[in-house]
């Protein structure tokens, strides 16, 4: 990444330099990237053919001022993170399914990052942690309402989360071995075109917010806050539209989208 646009993806999450590589460094930009970048497939919806490539990734996200799902969002984020020192590698995860098991490798990108201890980063999985977890760490994690646990499983890990109160439920099952993005090339056209991937069967835009998290669906915005939720009807494409310029600074193409 060309310093211009390091600078330009710095501004976008709103951090600024000087950034060493520490652990504190690393929660800092995990934070403020998933309260600025929305995790969204409208791209899919509109017709967008999604690339993952550094170049696309960077257009769409800084330029064009967009989110994405887990290819784009923690491809360009492991770049950043590359480029200002890290110790980065993407790995393959599974995504647990209601049924129970996981989906198939290269399901999920999540991120490992390497310092004087191993963390798992992710910028790309929705509502999940919002600071990087310690990889090797086997006891429970709390971060505000929520706990999260890493169990490991034969040769790989699991990632559970636990609500106040609640269960534990499996988010992802993941490998350590280091990939190349073009990797994920197979299951990122499956999730484009698949009519058995969530991503097809409806639009989803969501952004952390500093009390808790905004989520627009075709036909609600939902809104949590302090672990309170409300939400109310959207009436129609026009009040979406408006939706997404308000609270996630997003402009699609002026023609009706489905789902």
């Amino acid at each position: 990444m060309i310093a211009s646009n390091l600078e330009a993806y710095l501004a976008r999450i709103g951090c600024h330099r000087p950034l060493t590589p520490s652990a504190e460094t690393l929660r800092q930009l995990q934070v403020a990237h998933l309260l600025t970048v929305p995790f969204e497939n409208l791209s899919i919806h509109a017709g967008e053919p999604i690339v993952l490539d550094e170049a696309a990734l960077f257009e769409k996200i800084v330029v064009r001022r967009r989110g994405g799902f887990c290819y784009e969002l923690n491809g360009l984020f492991a770049a950043l993170l590359r480029d200002l020192g890290f110790r980065v590698s993407m790995l393959s995860a599974g995504v647990a399914r209601t049924e129970g098991g996981f989906g198939p490798e290269f399901d999920h990108m999540t991120l490992l990052v390497e310092l004087e201890r191993r963390w798992l980063a992710d910028v790309g999985f929705g509502d999940s942690f919002r600071e990087p977890l310690l990889l090797d760490e086997r006891a429970d994690q709390v971060q505000g309402r929520r706990a999260y646990r890493i169990r490991p499983d034969g040769e790989r890990l699991v990632l559970l989360q636990r609500d106040a109160g609640g269960e534990w439920e499996a988010q992802y099952r993941f490998g350590l071995e280091p990939q190349a993005i073009a990797a994920y090339a197979g299951m990122c056209r499956h999730h484009q075109n698949s009519p058995q991937s969530s991503f097809t069967q409806r639009r989803i835009c969501s952004r952390a917010t500093p009390e808790g998290r905004i989520t627009l669906s075709p036909m609600r915005l939902i809104t949590t806050r302090g672990g309170e939720q409300t939400e109310r009807t959207v009436a129609d494409e026009a009040e979406h539209a408006a939706l997404l310029r308000e609270h996630f600074g997003i402009v699609m193409p002026g023609r009706e989208l489905s789902g």
